[in-house]
């Protein structure tokens, strides 16, 4: 008899212990699925400080040896610095800093603002550098207002959505294509003089009409009293009274200075077609849910759409969520038809009570893994879904290693059936432990990668780990006690256990006839079996060092986005790149419509062009163009699955079709693919 003493023994002699651990495993799981974020990718959150200085009409070359070359040096002696990259341009320059993980920030603020105080003088001319925290931030979906109607009623819309957003949770918003109201006034020094006033004066009549002061409250607080009035458009501005002349009349602003409201379409403007547009950035943060935050803004979309004018449309572009969901569909169908391949070779190998059971350790190991992963603040990603269907072929090895043995001694040594199971855990612990160990520690080392490549793999060791630890406990502490009680109802050759009995007979066959005399024949031959293994071995070298087998630091999904950026010739305005980026819609339509012709669909499902500055990175030499001399065009493709080409063939398409315009500079597309190792 088994000395009836350890924890091995207390679970295989209590039934209610080990089910109960299942269940707590099992509920937990089931609990914490549903609860646990989902991404794309794992965060990888980005400690950075950007310090800024302007030094309006220096040259680059000039930026570089004044003041880049005056911060650096005492930027880099920061503590905690990880990174330190410097742009001098003309005019401005900027030193950003990055920070080791889990740095203070707050902290580092502080030493930076010290280190720029006395890192030197600075040229005369040159302003105060600024210092800002760059807070991380991950595109969850951009929403485009558009609509053959005014601009400023389009902002009323993107304010109301953005009411209703911030309603729902969604705080993280930013809204581009529309300027900040701005009224301009333009003084001319014959007039100053003639009429005597000063720019200080008509400064403060100005700031004094536009700025309200409150003057108290009268009947306790019942009702406020305030002063001055807020002048803002051009028509008050110009009634603004400066003095009074000595023949009686009123000297106004409007006799001094020419003023003009320069309109709320300066700047970035967005166009989808002819119509103007505009966008409303939705962002999370690093505790946030992508799907979720989607969901919400989807409601909020549908709940406006009835409400807005004829012709209007709100759409959602560049989603995250649905790239998410669908990449996490694509993995868990991978996993259930794994998990299905894992349940059909234990039933052919093993018994079908010792393969149940078995394979009843699968889920139960990976729901206690969620839940850990969900204690952890870990989250559900690419990286996190691999590293569990990676475990799905490790975890039934210990437990099939046990159950075998435990039938084996029921079947062969006639051990009663609560013996043989806990002799079996017990006979295996030592060897499965330590081989689950060296896979620990294998997968551990990725732990130690550091920079933002190794945060973004470090869900793979952690969820093996998490997966190995659980399918310890359910082989040693539960599956002992199922096996006890499958052998004590077993029967000799059951219907059920047919396959595995023809597999196995087939395997005896085939180690005798076969895998035998081939042991044999290696080793009587074993220094020529060891000279073909030395020539495997260098042609495989070989095909890696002569670039035969290609090399690829991090291999990215491709997106359906593809970004073009236009550049106009000096001497052409504003209305010329409006008119260019018209050109540039009509050429995306026609390629659109060849490859529909082609393939048997529109490829395009959403396309925004926009005047004012670049989309995506920049194009070389473009921050020292005027802005106005600047466009790009934003296109959606559908889904790769739903296309026999890649975007990047459809940018060549693009590039050739695009039109010729002798103010027109450079026009330059980009296919959407990213990685840990940076641009495309």
């Amino acid at each position: 008899m088994a000395d009836r003493r350890g924890i091995l023994s207390l679970f295989v002699r209590h039934a209610t212990l080990a089910n109960l651990v299942l269940a707590v495993m099992v509920v937990a799981g089931l609990y914490a699925a549903p609860r646990l974020r989902a991404q794309f990718f794992p965060d990888t959150v980005i400690q950075q400080i950007q310090v800024s200085v302007r030094w309006d009409g220096a040259g680059a070359d000039d930026v570089d040896r004044s003041v880049v070359a005056v911060l650096e040096p005492a930027l880099m002696g920061v503590e905690g610095v990880a990174l330190t990259s410097s742009q001098a341009s003309q005019g401005s320059a900027r030193i950003t800093l990055e920070f080791e993980p889990g740095w203070d920030m707050s902290r580092a603020v502080g030493e930076v603002e010290t280190a720029v105080a006395g890192a030197g003088n600075l040229p005369d001319g040159a302003e105060t550098p600024e210092v800002s925290r760059r807070a991380w931030r991950d595109q969850v979906a951009d929403v485009v207002i558009a609509g053959p109607v005014g601009l400023d009623q389009l902002g009323r819309i993107a304010d109301d959505l953005t009411n209703r957003l911030y309603a729902r949770g969604v705080t993280r918003l930013s809204v581009a294509g529309m300027a900040a109201p701005e009224t301009l006034v333009e003084l001319g020094m014959a007039d100053m003089v003639r009429h005597d006033v000063t720019l200080d004066q008509i400064a403060q009549v100005i700031a004094a009409a536009s700025a309200p002061i409150p003057a108290g409250d009268v009947a306790s607080g019942t009702s406020r009293v305030r002063t001055g009035g807020q002048a803002r458009s051009p028509a008050e501005i110009g009634a603004l009274v400066l003095r009074a002349q000595p023949d009686g009349s009123l000297l106004t602003l409007s006799d001094v200075a020419r003023i003009s409201d320069t309109g709320i379409d300066r700047g970035v403007a967005y166009f989808s077609g002819t119509d103007p547009a505009l966008v409303i950035s939705v962002q999370r943060s690093a505790s946030g849910d992508a799907i979720g935050l989607q969901r919400e803004v989807e409601e909020a979309v549908a709940q406006m759409t009835p409400s807005l004018p004829q012709g209007v449309t709100a759409e959602l572009v560049r989603t995250r969520a649905e790239q998410i969901s669908a990449r996490l569909a694509l993995l868990l169908d991978n996993a259930i038809l794994g998990l299905a391949l894992v349940v059909g070779l234990l039933f052919l190998f093993l018994n079908a009570r010792t393969a149940i059971w078995v394979a009843a350790g699968i889920p139960a190991a990976l729901l206690a893994a969620v839940a850990l992963m969900y204690a952890a603040g870990m989250t559900l990603n690419m990286i996190s879904l691999f590293a569990l269907i990676l475990t799905l072929g490790i975890i039934v090895d210990d437990a099939i290693v046990v159950g075998e043995h435990a039938d084996f001694r029921a079947r062969k040594l006639g051990e009663p059936p609560k013996v043989a199971a806990e002799r079996a855990a017990a006979r295996m612990a030592s060897p499965v432990i330590a081989s689950t160990l060296t896979t620990i520690i294998a997968f551990g080392g990725l732990v130690l990668i550091g920079g933002r490549f190794g945060t973004m793999v470090a869900d793979i060791p952690l969820t093996v780990i998490l997966v190995l630890a659980a399918s310890l406990v359910e082989c040693f502490l539960i599956l002992p006690n199922h096996m006890a009680h499958a052998l004590a109802h077993r029967a000799r050759d059951a219907w059920y256990d047919r396959p595995s009995i023809v597999v196995n007979r087939m395997l005896d066959r085939f180690v005798a006839r076969v895998l035998r005399p081939l042991t044999r024949l290696v080793l009587v031959a074993r220094y020529p079996v060891l000279a073909l293994l030395m020539v495997a071995f260098s042609w495989a070298s070989v095909q890696l060092m002569t670039g035969a087998v290609p090399w690829r630091f991090f291999d990215a999904p491709e997106q359906g986005s593809v970004t073009g950026n236009v550049a106009m010739l000096e001497g052409a305005d504003r209305a010329d790149t409006l008119r260019v980026m018209g050109l540039v819609q009509d050429a995306v339509a026609g390629v659109a419509a060849r490859y529909q012709d082609e393939y048997g669909i529109n490829p395009v499902t959403h396309v925004l062009a926009q005047v004012g500055g670049n989309a995506g990175r920049p194009l070389p030499g473009a921050e020292t163009k005027d802005a106005d001399l600047l466009g790009a065009i934003q296109i959606e493709l559908i889904d790769p699955d739903f296309r026999p080409y890649s975007s990047f063939e459809f940018v060549s398409a693009l590039q050739e079709a695009m039109p010729a315009d002798p103010r027109l500079e450079t026009v330059s597309f980009r296919g959407g693919r990213s990685g840990p190792g940076g641009d495309a």
